[in-house]
């Protein structure tokens, strides 16, 4: 202890003493913020995949082939070292002890940042019932999708194949629910030859970029899209032979329980040939401690409370597909990310 009485643990500012434990802690707290965005940025400009491919960048060389201002990129580089993702050596950036783990997760991140940003940012105004009318939130589409397409690739799709490698028949025409990207639809297009492909998606900004990337790979003929919300979905001559329907991380959006059950319901009348029903979701964290919740939880959790979304957990969905006229034959964990699961429905 210091003569002034303060422990080894504490300063003095003045008259007040303050724990540079939780000074450095807060500290870390702030830089996270920024570095949770610039994870994103660097996976969009490509940053991340060179760091892994070559296992070093050169700023100005890396600024200067991708048209982007240096400054700005070293700022980018600064964020993420300040929270141990990278090192640096002047303008030379290498991977930091937490790159490898922090790659695998990027999606997750523009996820968070790029995708919902907006909605953190206004946390306090959606907090006030007085503007919780219409739609009181925004959140980027487009952004989301990009960032959903390699969340699915990444912990949905493992679950996802074993239960189409399992199905029992090769399905002839498949309609994805929320379909974003259209990459699953693409994916199964791949496996499939000839497979007739529908993608059913609310936001438009989500189709323009589908049917694009459709289109870019050459599947324009067999995979189409339409505009259309699955919580409230009527019979449409397209929906005719589709054996196999699909929804990846919009199910909760069915939620509360007596919606859940009555687009369930709708689902089984619009679509009369389905044969198997592959609905995967992040459901709510049961049972783990506020401060060791793991990635994506949080962020989803507190996201999808701002926004009014009912989450439901396991238990939840378990108590509700008998009513809404299906049956689960298996359930399909995934353990990579918390709390989420493919339920296989017929």
């Amino acid at each position: 202890m210091d003569p002034t009485g303060a422990s080894d643990k504490t300063e003095r500012m003045g008259n007040e003493s303050v724990d540079t434990e939780s000074q450095r802690e807060v500290a870390r707290i702030f830089n996270s913020t920024v570095a949770a965005s610039a994870v994103g940025a660097a996976w969009e400009t490509g940053a991340l995949d060179e760091l892994q491919d070559n296992q070093k960048l050169d700023v100005p060389e890396f600024a200067e082939r991708h048209d982007l201002h240096e400054p700005a990129v070293m700022a980018m580089f600064v964020a993420l070292a300040s929270v141990d993702i990278v090192e640096r050596n002047g303008t030379l950036v290498l991977p930091g002890p937490h790159f490898q783990e922090t790659t695998r997760h990027r999606s997750l991140f523009h996820w968070l940042s790029q995708g919902s940003g907006e909605l953190f940012r206004n946390m306090s105004y959606v907090m006030a019932n007085g503007n919780r009318v219409g739609q009181f939130y925004r959140r980027d589409p487009a952004a989301i999708s990009f960032a959903c397409r390699e969340i699915s690739e990444r912990y949905f799709d493992p679950a996802f194949w074993a239960a189409v490698d399992n199905l029992g028949y090769e399905p002839t025409a498949v309609a994805d629910l929320g379909s974003g990207s259209g990459e699953r639809l693409l994916q199964i297009a791949g496996r499939f030859p000839g497979v007739r492909g529908l993608g059913i998606e609310i936001a438009q900004p989500s189709i323009d970029m589908a049917r694009a990337e459709v289109k870019a790979r050459g599947h324009d003929s067999t995979i189409s899209f339409v505009q259309g919300d699955a919580r409230n979905i009527e019979k449409h001559h397209e929906f005719a032979g589709i054996d196999l329907l699909t929804c990846f991380m919009m199910g909760h959006d069915f939620w509360p329980r007596e919606n859940c059950v009555k687009t369930l319901r709708q689902l089984r009348e619009a679509f009369p040939d389905v044969r198997r029903f592959l609905l995967g979701d992040k459901t709510r964290t049961v049972g783990v401690a506020d401060r060791d919740l793991p990635i994506f939880a949080l962020g989803f959790e507190v996201g999808h409370d701002l926004m009014g979304v009912h989450l439901p957990t396991l238990d939840d969905w378990d108590g509700v597909f008998e009513e809404g006229g299906w049956t689960c034959v298996k359930k399909h964990m995934i353990h990579s990310l918390s709390a989420s699961v493919v339920f296989e429905l017929e």
